[in-house]
């Protein structure tokens, strides 16, 4: 394995997206509704081996954080291998697959192996410009604080200036995201955090309370926000939300931190200091959207792939947004040769 020598390593929970276009006689035999995002029950189980001999389907690596990287990567095309990810697979051909298709979007993966757990898979059926989605977690929920003290590990997140965590993550290893958040800390690198769901703030609240000081970035949607600012009391408009969560104790006072919530078609807004400000998305014609799962990791993406050469927040926010109207025109977080965006 080649050395690390990035800016942007991210953790997480990594899926093998396994994409296809089916019948509805499929959806029926599985009880699945199109538009629906689900955790795959004992029922579920015999559909993803189905889907791979029976409906030649697309493979992704996948995951919210791995798809953030995948973009990041992407979007800085003369600069190969800048990007690196970990997180928990099994041992298994998923896992082959996955590390596959990570490695030929030129991402160093350093996944934690796990023998007694399948690699988590994640099944997306297609039908009529429609999705459903049914997700297996299995060997993703499996990530240990232990695998950061590999050789490689060390020297990635050594390497590594910016360091990404969805919060999906806190479901399965605050520790592990606390030791990357102390060197982040204590090397004054940059740290970010996504809240990535509402089920997240409402549940996993005493979690994202640990993970929250270390955030000099903040991402959310509006859904995310409403949720933070409700279960916090900050109000209910989305600027008053955004000043008050940037706010909130930080870990290095020196550095304020600055939150940053999309609101899908409407404007994003980013605050930090006391200031708000919005940024207009710009329109896409309705036939052009195919898949708009997705957009919230392509966004970070491109921030992210500017934010480490230096760009100031308007143009992070520009790469964003360009990142996520490209991939809402594709099924699924996937691309069609090189990233043609111009900084």
């Amino acid at each position: 394995m080649s050395k690390f020598e990035g800016s942007i390593m991210g953790m997480g929970n990594p899926l093998l997206d396994i994409s296809a276009t089916v019948g509805q006689d499929l959806l029926d035999k599985y009880e699945i509704k199109l538009d629906s995002a689900i955790l795959a029950e004992e029922k579920h189980q015999p559909l993803f081996k189905e889907l791979i001999e029976k409906y030649n389907p697309k493979y992704i690596a996948g995951g919210a954080t791995q798809n953030t990287i995948r973009v990041a990567q992407w979007m800085m095309p003369k600069q190969p291998n800048q990007t690196a990810y970990m997180g928990c697979v099994g041992n298994d051909e998923y896992a082959k697959k996955l590390e596959e298709c990570a490695s030929a979007d030129g991402v160093l993966v350093h996944y934690m192996k796990d023998e007694t757990t399948p690699t988590g898979k994640c099944a997306a059926l297609i039908k009529d410009g429609e999705r459903a989605l049914v997700t297996n977690l299995d060997a993703a929920n499996n990530f240990k604080p232990s695998h950061l003290e590999t050789e490689k590990a060390k020297e990635i997140v050594e390497a590594a200036k910016c360091y990404y965590i969805a919060g999906f993550f806190l479901t399965v290893s605050v520790d592990s995201l606390v030791q990357v958040a102390e060197h982040a800390l204590a090397n004054k690198k940059t740290f970010c955090l996504n809240l990535s769901a509402p089920f997240i703030v409402d549940f996993f609240g005493e979690q994202l309370s640990t993970a929250l000081p270390y955030a000099d970035f903040l991402f959310a949607n509006e859904s995310e926000a409403t949720a933070f600012g409700k279960k916090h009391q900050l109000g209910e408009e989305l600027k008053q939300i955004a000043l008050a969560t940037a706010a909130m104790p930080k870990k290095d006072s020196s550095r304020p931190r600055t939150v940053i919530f999309t609101q899908g078609s409407q404007s994003t807004i980013v605050a930090c200091d006391g200031k708000v400000s919005e940024y207009a998305v710009e329109p896409l014609a309705k036939e052009l959207l195919v898949d708009t799962n997705g957009a919230g990791d392509a966004f970070v993406g491109g921030f992210l792939s500017q934010l480490v050469n230096g760009k100031d927040i308007e143009a992070c926010v520009k790469a964003g947004h360009w990142a996520a109207k490209y991939i809402i025109q594709q099924s699924g977080t996937q691309f069609q040769g090189s990233s043609s965006y111009e900084a």
